[in-house]
């Protein structure tokens, strides 16, 4: 690597060929010049401003040379970038356009605060400034949804999913959980999707001990949800889709008393299977004729020992073959109080499949589980960070339709559109950015930088 001694390397690819020299010399540049399409949807949306807001400063101020909204800025835009340690930030210190994301000048503003600064932020943050900052993350996307579809949508879809976050330090609630067999926390993920629309747009997450059940914060979680999306939407039907975990007698009675549609899986026991028995004899004799996988969907009424009254339960009848293999029963159950037709309703609850997409995106693409500080607080602020700039690049993504992008995932948005060379040239007027001619996604995006604001 070329540091201040050796500003350049040669490489001599063919001995008759000519030298190839990489000269380390171009000041006020970045391999992040893209990033500035998530500064704009930033400034749109008012989210690291609001967040910041809820954060106190206990610093004296003759004192501070990085301001409390300058430190969320540079974690969220970090993460977006892909750093997702505080440790990147001695390499960011002097990047023209990390410091342009902060609002300083790109060419003599200082430099971006340094590791221990970010660290001693990170770990400052109290449990009264974290739920503040869960409610802004909610009410910004359902704020934002609420404009985009002026307040009408038919139907709005909670999901909310738990995933596992691994740890390998002295975590604070770091416990073991069994059916994983490692240490780890367990964060819930919370998603809404309005009407039919593809996208799971996520609104929260809260950070929770390993040993965690499913349903641990659930019930208070969806009930904050259904108060801001009522608010916002107030003609809409709020729909529930949840896995086996979260299912019992609290959350069922909590889903009835809140008015509420809702699916949620439930797992088989002897006496499901039992009446399930019929319908899975009709779709072995369906998959032995046709020789392919077969599934057949009924419903009946069913109350667990511990329910206050008997709910409706979907099942599903599914034989599965594979070459070379002998057929396989694999009975499903899901309760339900819609009045849809049985394969209907599991069709809809198959349809959550897709959070699982989101989780990958938090975990692969924004590295939520780098959850490594000593204090708990701190790791759930963390999660917070990685959420925040996840809805960045969820609206980035929404801006992208009709695009190359449309579809792209976290990883690929960022290698498309963020990672791309810059050198920053500032004026009297003006800050320039000059960007690669031959920039292969230049199409897309001059159409997402217009579309989120940039004229011509």
């Amino acid at each position: 690597m070329a540091t201040d001694c050796i500003p350049q390397v040669t490489f001599k690819f063919h001995p008759k060929a000519n030298p190839v020299v990489a000269a380390f010399d171009v000041t006020h540049a970045s391999s992040d010049g893209g990033a500035v399409l998530l500064k704009a949807i930033d400034a749109h949306f008012g989210l690291t401003q609001r967040l910041a807001a809820c954060l106190q400063d206990p610093r004296q101020p003759g004192k501070v040379q990085h301001q409390v909204l300058e430190l969320l800025r540079q974690r969220v835009f970090g993460l977006a970038c892909g750093y997702a340690d505080c440790n990147d930030a001695a390499r960011l210190a002097d990047d023209a356009i990390h410091k342009l994301l902060l609002e300083r000048d790109p060419l003599t503003g200082p430099a971006l605060a340094s590791q221990p600064t970010l660290s001693r932020f990170e770990n400052a943050v109290g449990p009264r400034e974290l739920i503040a900052m869960g409610h802004v993350l909610a009410d910004t996307v359902i704020g934002h949804h609420r404009r985009r579809l002026k307040g009408r949508a038919a139907r709005i879809t909670i999901d909310l999913d738990p995933t596992d976050d691994p740890t390998n330090g002295q975590q604070e609630i770091t416990l073991f959980n069994g059916h994983l067999d490692r240490w780890c926390y367990l964060p819930v993920v919370a998603t809404v999707t309005f009407n039919d629309e593809p996208e799971q747009y996520a609104v929260g997450a809260v950070l929770r001990p390993g040993n965690a059940p499913a349903s641990r914060g659930a019930v208070g979680l969806l009930r904050r949800l259904f108060q801001k999306l009522r608010a916002a939407f107030p003609g809409a039907s709020l729909r529930v889709r949840l896995d086996g975990g979260f299912a019992g007698p609290r959350m069922f009675d909590f889903l009835e008393a809140q008015g509420v549609e809702y699916v949620v899986a439930m797992a088989s026991n002897a006496r499901l299977e039992k009446r399930v028995r019929r319908l899975m004899g009709k779709a072995r004799m369906r998959s032995k004729a046709t020789g392919r996988t077969e599934h057949l969907y009924g419903e009946t009424r069913y109350a667990a020992k511990k329910w206050s009254r008997k709910r409706r339960v979907i099942m599903k009848a599914e034989v599965v073959r594979h070459p070379g293999r002998a057929p396989k029963n694999n009975p499903r159950f899901v309760v339900t109080n819609l009045p849809d037709a049985p394969q209907a309703v599991y069709e809809f609850y198959c349809q959550r499949g897709d959070v699982e997409n989101r989780l990958k995106e938090l975990h692969q693409g924004l590295e939520m589980d780098r959850t490594s500080c000593s204090r708990f607080l701190a790791n759930q602020f963390r999660v917070l960070l990685t959420v925040a700039a996840y809805i960045l690049f969820q609206e980035l993504r929404r801006r992208a339709r009709g695009t190359a992008c449309a579809d792209a995932q976290v990883t690929t948005l960022r290698e498309r559109l963020l990672k791309l060379a810059v050198w920053v040239e500032r004026t009297v007027r003006r800050i320039v950015l000059h960007l690669p001619v031959t920039f292969p996604w230049l199409r897309t995006w001059r159409q997402i930088a217009r579309a989120v604001g940039a004229t011509p």
